[in-house]
């Protein structure tokens, strides 16, 4: 006799998530939503923008965006250690969206004042916004919800993003048309104002007790007074606490080993679209396309598997598979070396980044306390990425002035990539440790 489960049973089932997660799990679904496509339907034009004056000047942008970041992170820790959650993560993402309300302005009332440097200025506030939007979001999550929740459905959020990332690039094409280029400016700061929105309302519910049906530190009655409480400190504590921390150190690393991969990739793709032409248009049109495959990738890979692995095989195990992927890629691409070749490796790569890494490396979070979720996190997520792309930058620079070409590309990222794969399966260890010896409460403003 067949049993009849209800569908919402079965969708429960399916995505592992229990009935009373659904609805903090759904919001932080849409909130990423939100903030990915805000992000993607600008990112095609930052590209292109960036590229204007060659190649050799987007290195430098990556230099100009990584002294960028250093410089906000001070005030990011500042607001940090004076006001509530809530309140610094609105005035981040309401900054970024009056931002986007000044370049429009710009754009509509000035457009004689549109030119390359103009250009050069917006892929470098591009990249601190991307930075900053994505790390608030991923540190709210390891802030809301448990490691055992995390291995469970972040992986499931992370859809979230890939729907917006696929999204933002359609619905720039749909409406560049009718409405310009300029209003798309507009669309990216009300897609960031409906995340704001999501952001409280995933901040503002009761976390959902763990899997043992034990209470959050913060009790049955209501939130912990530290959860309450601005986090105080040194504006410049997330910095301190990294060189402190082996733990943290070695999350940085990762980060620093995973961006010097992600950069040579870009360069080289930036090559080989470089050598298609200098029409602005066709470069746009093929970082779409690009864009897209990897997005379509990552939502294949999502939906089929992403949300079982990290709950299967550990967090450990998880955090290798990039870093292996990119030994196998760097292989076939030293061999093959097309752009054909380069775009299915690249979507291999950005897939199981977007899927499985991002998911995994932000429940390593969950088991420190909540002035690092922020401060620290902020350090890593921010400097960290650029000081990687600067380092990638450079390295890919010297390989191309030494004619090395893909094989001493590839004589460069396999054995980075081995090392980035023996630390990612120790920070995966260590976290197992700090889960067992130290839990931190998970708790709601």
């Amino acid at each position: 006799m067949t049993s009849h489960i209800p569908p919402q049973h079965r969708l429960g089932k399916l995505f592992n998530v229990r009935r009373d997660e659904a609805v903090p799990v759904l919001l932080a679904v849409f909130f990423f939503f939100c903030v990915l496509t805000a992000l993607m339907v600008l990112r095609p034009a930052r590209d292109a923008l960036g590229m204007q004056r060659g190649i050799e000047a987007v290195r430098w942008l990556f230099v100009g965006t990584a002294l960028v970041t250093l410089a906000v992170n001070p005030v990011f820790g500042w607001l940090v250690s004076r006001f509530r959650r809530l309140q610094f993560i609105a005035a981040t993402y309401l900054f970024f969206a009056a931002s986007l309300a000044g370049f429009y302005l710009l754009l509509a009332f000035a457009p004689a004042a549109i030119g390359v440097t103009s250009g050069q200025v917006f892929y470098v506030w591009f990249s601190v916004f991307n930075l900053f939007a994505t790390m608030l979001f991923w540190a709210l999550m390891a802030d809301r919800f448990t490691l055992e929740q995390g291995k469970r459905f972040f992986a499931l959020i992370a859809v979230g993003g890939t729907l917006g990332a696929i999204f933002g690039p359609w619905l720039a094409s749909v409406l560049a048309r009718p409405l310009g280029t300029p209003a798309l400016l507009l669309v990216s700061a009300g897609f960031l104002v409906a995340a704001l929105v999501a952001a409280w309302a995933v901040a503002r519910g009761q976390p959902a007790p763990p899997a043992g049906g034990q209470p959050e530190a913060a009790g049955h009655g209501g939130l912990a007074p530290e959860t309450r409480a601005v986090i105080g400190g040194s504006a410049w504590q997330g910095l301190k606490a990294v060189f402190r921390s082996s733990y943290l150190l070695g999350i940085a690393g990762y980060v620093i080993a995973m961006t010097i991969v992600a950069t040579l990739l870009y360069f080289t793709r930036l090559q080989m679209v470089a050598a298609l032409g200098d029409d602005t248009d066709l470069r746009t049109t093929v970082f779409a396309r690009i864009d897209l495959i990897t997005q379509l990738a990552t939502l294949v890979l999502q939906a089929v598997i992403a949300g079982r692995v990290m709950k299967r095989f550990g967090v450990h195990v998880t955090l290798m598979l990039l870093p292996l992927t990119v030994v196998l890629g760097f292989i076939g691409l030293a061999i093959v070396g097309t752009l054909a070749a380069l775009i299915v490796f690249e979507a291999a790569f950005r897939a199981i980044q977007r899927a499985l890494t991002r998911p995994a490396r932000e429940t390593l979070y969950t088991v420190v306390s909540r002035e690092d979720k922020y401060k620290s996190k902020a350090f890593i997520d921010t400097f960290g990425y650029r000081g990687g792309d600067v380092l990638g930058a450079q390295l890919e620079g010297v390989l191309g002035r030494l004619g090395m070409g893909l094989a001493g590309l590839a004589s460069v990222a396999i054995p980075l990539a081995l090392a980035w794969a023996a630390l990612g399966f120790w920070l995966g260890r260590a976290q197992q440790r700090f889960a067992a010896e130290r839990p931190f409460p998970h708790s709601s403003e």
